[in-house]
C-alpha cells in the first residue's frame, strides 16, 4: 500500500517541500521537490531574534506548501526546522505564530538529530562503511564520524554559508582575496577543536545544496557523460578546481555557471572552502557527494520505525536492486530461475574454461542477470537500450558511477557492436574490461533463452566436454514439465556465446528431470 510523506524542510537559506511516496515493494520515492530561498537567516538581528517580517516570509511559504501537499493527497505532513529557527531567542515564538496563523505544529530539530539523518541517509543509501559526512547549510554544519555505518561522533558547528558569507564578505566582492584567506584560517581554527576528525583516513561525504551543486560543476565543466550525482566521486584536486573556477569567476559568470543554481552564486565559494578544509583535516580518500540527506534521513527513519524490515544498511545494494525490479515490473519467478541458472552456468565456466572473473564482476553479473531487460516495461522492441540508458542515468543506491555503468551493459546485453556502442559514451573501460563484459554478458543473454515463455520449466543446466581432449562439449538443460520448444529454438540460436568463451562447439540436450 502506498503511502505519501511530505516534508517541510526550513533551512535557514531556503524552504523546500519534498513528497515522498512509499511502498515496501519499491521503497522511498520523490514525486515532488520544491523550494523558495527565503534566506531567514537574514531577518535575525544582533540578539538573534527573528523579525516579524522573516515570522511571515516563514508562514507564507508554509500555507502555500501546505496547499501544494493537499492537492497531492499527503497522508502526513512534517514541518522541521534547523539553524536559523533553533539559533532564534524568539523560537517559541515562531512556533506558536505558524500554529496560529497556519495551523501547522512546527519540530526543532536539535543539533545532534540533524548530524545523524545526514548520517543516517549515507549509511541507509550507500556502500560507504566508514566517513566523516559534512551538511552545509544556511547557518549551520553537521560533521559525524561513522565506522562500519555506526555512529562514533557527531557535531554541529553554529555556521553555515549564509553566516560565513555575511561574516567574511559583506560588502565585498564574492572572491576577495583578504576575505578567502581570513576565512580559510576561521575554518581551521573551528575544525582543529574536534581532535576526532584528524587525519581520519576515510571517505569524506558530502550531503545537501552546497554539495550537490559543486559535484554538477565539476560534471559540467568534464562533460559528464551519465546523469547523477549520487556517490558522485571527487578528489581534493577536482575539488580545488572548482573552487579555482569559481574565484577567478566573476559575478555575472557565476549567474551563468553550468551546475551552480543562480540562488547559490554568492554563497557557493564559501561552501567549496569547507570542503577543502575538512578534506585536508580528515586526510579523506576521497570526497562523495550524497543525494541524500537530512530530509532522506528523517524520512527513511520514520519509515523504518514503522517497517523495521526494510531499508537494510548491510545490504543496500541487494535491496535497491529489488525495488528496481519491483518498480519496472520485473516478475521474481522468472528472474529467480535466471538467477539461478546463471550463477550454475557461470561457476561450471570458471571451472572448465579458466575464467578470471573478480568478486565484483560476480556479484555486478548476478545483479545484472536479476534484472536484465527491464527497458522491455517500456518497449519489448528496443528493450536493450531502453535498459541500458534507465541504469545508467538512474540514482541506484550503493553503486559507484563505474559500476552502475557496468551494471547497465550486463543487464542490457544484446552483442558485441551494441556493447562497444555503449562503452564508448563512457570511454571508461579497458579493452579487457569490455572483453569481460561481453562474456558475463553472453552468458546472461544464453540464460535468458532459456527461460524465453517465463514458465520457469528449466531448472538446472550441466556442462561437459564430450570426450576427453575433445573441444565438443554437451549442455543438458533439465526441466520439469511442459514443452519447452521456445526456449530450445533460442538456446540453439544464443549457444554461440558459449561456445566463443569455451572456444569449441556446444550440443544442447533438453531433458526431463
Amino acid at each position: 500500500m502506498e503511502e505519501r510523506i511530505g516534508l517541510i524542510d526550513i533551512g535557514s537559506n531556503t524552504i523546500r517541500l519534498v513528497i515522498f511516496k512509499f511502498d515496501k515493494a519499491t521503497g522511498v520515492n520523490e514525486l515532488l521537490n520544491i523550494k523558495t530561498p527565503a534566506r531567514l537567516s537574514q531577518y535575525l538581528n544582533k540578539d538573534n531574534e527573528m523579525s516579524k517580517e522573516g515570522i511571515q516570509v516563514l508562514i507564507d511559504a508554509l500555507h502555500s506548501f501546505k496547499s501544494v501537499s493537499e492537492k497531492f493527497n499527503v497522508t502526513e505532513l512534517h514541518p522541521i526546522a534547523t539553524a536559523a529557527i533553533r539559533q532564534s531567542k524568539n523560537n517559541a515564538d515562531i512556533v506558536k505564530a505558524v500554529k496560529k496563523e497556519g495551523d501547522m505544529d512546527i519540530k526543532i530539530v536539535p543539533e545532534e538529530d540533524e548530524a545523524f539523518y545526514g548520517y543516517y541517509a549515507i549509511t541507509h543509501t550507500t556502500e560507504i562503511e566508514n566517513g566523516v559526512s559534512v551538511d552545509i547549510g544556511g547557518g549551520s554544519t553537521e560533521v559525524t564520524l561513522f565506522k562500519d555505518k555506526e555512529l562514533l561522533k557527531a557535531h554541529s558547528f553554529p555556521f553555515g554559508v549564509v553566516t560565513l558569507n555575511r561574516k567574511f564578505f559583506d560588502g565585498k566582492a564574492h572572491n576577495d582575496k583578504g576575505a578567502i584567506k581570513d576565512m580559510e584560517k576561521f575554518l581551521a581554527q573551528q575544525f582543529d577543536t574536534l581532535d576526532w576528525l584528524k587525519g581520519q583516513d576515510v571517505s569524506l561525504v558530502g550531503v545537501g545544496g552546497s554539495a550537490r551543486n559543486i559535484a554538477r560543476i565539476h560534471q559540467a565543466k568534464h562533460s559528464y557523460p551519465i546523469g547523477g550525482v549520487h556517490n558522485y566521486t571527487m578528489t581534493y584536486k577536482d575539488i580545488d578546481e572548482v573552487f579555482d573556477l569559481i574565484r577567478k569567476s566573476s559575478r555575472d559568470e557565476l549567474t551563468n555557471l553550468d551546475g551552480l543554481s543562480r540562488d547559490r552564486a554568492d554563497i557557493i565559494l564559501p561552501a567549496v572552502s569547507v570542503f577543502k578544509a575538512l578534506y585536508k583535516k580528515v586526510d579523506a580518500k576521497q570526497f562523495t557527494f550524497s543525494r541524500n540527506g537530512l530530509r532522506e534521513g528523517y524520512i527513511i527513519h520514520q519509515v523504518r520505525e514503522r517497517y523495521p524490515d526494510v531499508f537494510d544498511k548491510h545490504n543496500v545494494r541487494k535491496e535497491s536492486i529489488h525495488f528496481l525490479a519491483r518498480e519496472y515490473i520485473i516478475e521474481d519467478e522468472s528472474s529467480q530461475v535466471r538467477l539461478k541458472l546463471a550463477k550454475s552456468l557461470l561457476a561450471q565456466l570458471i571451472k572448465t574454461a579458466n575464467l578470471d572473473i573478480s568478486e565484483n564482476d560476480q556479484r555486478l553479473f548476478e545483479e545484472g542477470t536479476y534484472i536484465y531487460y527491464l527497458g522491455s516495461f517500456i518497449d519489448s522492441d528496443s528493450s536493450s537500450p531502453h535498459t541500458y540508458y534507465i541504469i545508467a542515468n538512474s540514482m541506484i543506491n550503493g553503486y559507484t558511477h563505474k559500476d552502475r555503468v557496468k551494471l547497465a551493459l550486463l543487464a542490457s546485453f544484446k552483442n558485441k557492436s551494441l556493447l562497444k556502442f555503449y562503452c564508448e559514451e563512457t570511454d571508461w573501460f579497458s579493452s579487457k574490461e569490455i572483453d569481460t563484459i561481453q562474456t558475463l554478458g553472453g552468458i546472461i543473454k544464453f540464460i535468458n533463452a532459456l527461460n524465453i515463455s517465463h514458465t520457469s520449466f528449466v531448472e538446472d543446466v550441466v556442462l561437459k566436454k564430450k570426450k576427453k581432449g575433445d573441444e565438443d562439449y554437451e549442455l543438458t538443460v533439465f526441466y520439469t514439465e511442459g514443452e519447452p520448444i521456445a526456449e530450445e529454438y533460442q538456446a540453439v540460436r544464443q549457444k554461440k556465446h558459449i561456445e566463443k568463451i569455451l572456444k569449441g562447439k556446444v550440443s544442447i540436450i533438453f531433458t526431463k528431470s
